[in-house]
């Protein structure tokens, strides 16, 4: 399902895809350009809503996800173009401003960027996430994590309360 809210933010209920369990409760939000440009401006807006920002990097280029945390990335500088939710999932090109929002357990995965491209990571407070890349035994783990983690306290860029799917 893909439709939009009212604040203008993109939403995206993704299924399973293979080893990638996506969340069946609540869904990727997609805010385009709701920041401006540069690290500094994201690390406000998420610090802002109590997303402490926790990394200034890029995405890595193979399906990964975190079972036991939720995740925000800004893009700060340059493009990029991902696929979300497992080799099933959706393709999105993001450009400097965008973020996207991805609940627990959601696979997300680089497929280009621009030589310029800087994200910045954000996750709610008191999380550390772990990292699944789908290998053999992960997803029965998986699967047992995801709905025990809380939902995040708000949407990190506008504040409100996080929309379930």
């Amino acid at each position: 399902m893909h439709d939009k809210r009212p604040d203008g933010a993109e939403r995206l209920v993704l299924p399973p895809s293979g080893e990638i369990p996506n969340n069946p409760d609540l869904p990727v939000l997609l805010h385009r350009g709701a920041v401006e440009p540069g690290p500094e401006a994201a690390e406000a807006l998420f610090a802002r809503h109590g997303w402490p920002p926790a990394w200034r990097n890029g995405i890595y280029d193979f399906h990964h996800y975190h079972p036991n945390a939720h995740e925000a990335l800004a893009i700060a500088a340059g493009r990029v173009r991902v696929r979300l939710g497992g080799e099933g999932g959706v393709t999105l090109d993001l450009a400097a401003g965008d973020v996207v929002v991805l609940p627990a357990g959601t696979g997300h995965r680089r497929l280009y960027r621009s030589p310029d491209l800087l994200v910045v990571g954000a996750y709610p407070p008191g999380s550390r996430p772990e990292q699944f890349t789908g290998r053999a035994g992960e997803l029965p783990r998986a699967l047992h994590a995801i709905p025990r983690v809380p939902d995040p306290p708000c949407d990190p860029v506008t504040g409100a309360a996080y929309p379930r799917a």
